[in-house]
């Protein structure tokens, strides 16, 4: 893994009780070193446009003075990466946020700008692509990507929103262990269920499991094992 790389990787922007990064607030302006922000609102939850969006984050964020600039308004948006300071790719839907970003042609310069020390900041869809695929989300497919190859910066998956099995609960469909480990039948990457209000930092090299809950590592042909947060060696 690059020695560059600066990610901040956050299972969900919203837990129960409280409002849209409250919980992640102080983490995440500590964490981007700067008061001007590039959000990427590709992966929009539905009902919403890019603009409004990207108000809403604006708005999470104001009290901090941080200042939010959508990359949809740039006419330049290669550009606007090369010279930004920190980015910040949300929520929604992965297959539509990585089919975009290939249409647009960003991915590459993404993954360039992020090796060179951009500092990265995902929610949900967003922390998918810093995963090698994109083939562990819980999204539904409703567009095709190009590839599901993501960004690459994590030597393994992600699966935002971990749930563990309810055993109070009268659903007898499949769990997410169950999914995960349906992916190995055919799959060989690792992959962390990363439990809501869970987040890796990572830097210099290292990755750092950070929050109150430990993540589940799932690895083909093992049984899962739990990490507790702190370092993870990978």
């Amino acid at each position: 893994m690059n020695n560059n790389f600066r990610l901040l990787v956050i299972s969900t922007s919203t837990i129960h009780g409280s409002s849209f990064l409250t919980y992640i607030k102080n983490d995440l302006v500590d964490f981007i070193q700067t008061d001007e922000l590039i959000f990427v609102p590709y992966a929009r939850p539905s009902g919403i446009s890019y603009d409004e969006y990207t108000a809403h984050v604006q708005e999470a964020l104001k009290d901090k003075g941080i200042r939010v600039k959508g990359l949809h308004t740039f006419s330049d948006q290669k550009d606007a990466i090369k010279k930004a300071k920190a980015i910040f790719i949300g929520g929604g839907n992965t297959f539509l946020l990585l089919k975009t970003l290939y249409e647009l042609d960003l991915v590459s310069e993404i993954k360039s700008a992020v090796a060179s020390g951009l500092r990265y900041v995902g929610t949900s869809a967003g922390s998918n692509l810093t995963g090698l695929t994109i083939g562990t989300t819980n999204d539904m497919p409703i567009v095709y990507p190009p590839s599901f190859e993501a960004l690459q910066f994590l030597p393994f998956n992600l699966n935002p929103h971990y749930l563990d099995p309810d055993p109070n609960s009268t659903h007898k469909g499949e769990t997410r262990e169950t999914r995960i480990q349906e992916f190995h039948q055919f799959n060989s990457q690792a992959v962390l269920g990363l439990r809501e209000g869970s987040w890796l930092h990572v830097e210099h090299g290292q990755i750092e499991l950070k929050g109150v809950l430990s993540a589940r590592l799932f690895q083909q042909g093992k049984d899962p094992i739990e990490l507790n947060p702190g370092q993870l060696q990978f």
